[in-house]
């Protein structure tokens, strides 16, 4: 269980969010370009500092300015994926994926053992020795994905996690993508632009508009909002590689978190 309360005093505005993510369910955050949504993740993984507020992570508080706590960002135990990827790209697939494992210091043998079996799971063991910069987008996505689960987090941050991925690769990445989240079984907050990332992703969606939580629940729900603006532009856009239909909103299959095995 994730619990957030986050104030940060931004550029245009305060940012002030209030948001919940239960064991196995993932919250997708929509809004407009610069409302906030990066920088949340970035609150949550502790790249950015609150003013105000409290983080709490299971049995964890990652942040209480009350309490004078600030766990720093490698002692998290967060995988944070970011829009860009931000591999190496000098180093090969298996050194990008055990980056994280090394700078913990993490024997060799357990960091050779937990690697191998990443690239085996997410179907890079051909390319163990390939270098990052060689990649496809859909490739570079499954080694950061690999290097944010390798580390055994209680949490994951996904920021646009197929912005990177040719349109034509994106339905196999995103069915791939949404398998190794619901199989980690932990608390997961994606930012997305993409409809049907929100729809095959989330449990719940999160609109956040100038650093403001303005609506939550499920996708039906918020994407039913069509008086509001962005919600207007968002539930009509419609992907090159074709769109969900509106009836296919509340059928769309989604285990219910309860279901799902708690991490």
């Amino acid at each position: 269980m994730l619990s957030v309360h986050a104030v940060r005093q931004l550029r245009d505005f305060v940012l002030d969010v209030t948001l919940s993510v239960r064991s196995g369910e993932t919250l997708v955050l929509i809004g407009e370009n610069g409302s906030g949504k990066s920088t949340v993740l970035n609150l949550i993984s502790g790249i950015l500092t609150p003013d105000h507020g409290e983080i709490v992570l299971g049995d964890r508080t990652l942040f209480s300015d009350e309490k004078k706590i600030g766990i720093p960002p490698e002692s998290r135990k967060i995988g944070h994926l970011f829009q860009s990827y931000a591999l190496f790209p000098h180093m090969t697939v298996a050194e990008n994926i055990a980056f994280g494992l090394r700078c913990r210091k993490v024997p060799r043998p357990e960091v050779a053992f937990a690697v191998t079996n990443h690239l085996r799971a997410m179907n890079l063991a051909d390319l163990s020795d390939v270098n990052a910069g060689r990649l496809s987008g859909g490739q570079r996505q499954r080694v950061a994905l690999a290097r944010a689960l390798v580390l055994n987090p209680d949490l994951l941050l996904l920021d646009e996690p197929l912005a990177a991925v040719d349109m034509r690769a994106q339905a196999a990445m995103r069915s791939e993508l949404r398998d190794r989240i619901r199989s980690a079984g932990i608390p997961c907050i994606v930012v997305t632009h993409n409809l049907r990332d929100a729809l095959e992703l989330g449990d719940r969606l999160c609109l956040i508009e100038e650093g403001k939580v303005v609506a939550e629940g499920a996708p039906e729900k918020v994407l039913g909002m069509r008086e509001n603006g962005f919600i207007a532009s968002f539930a009509g856009s419609e992907p090159r590689n074709g769109f969900m239909p509106r009836a296919s909103i509340t059928a769309h299959s989604r285990r219910p978190p309860d279901s799902r095995p708690l991490g």
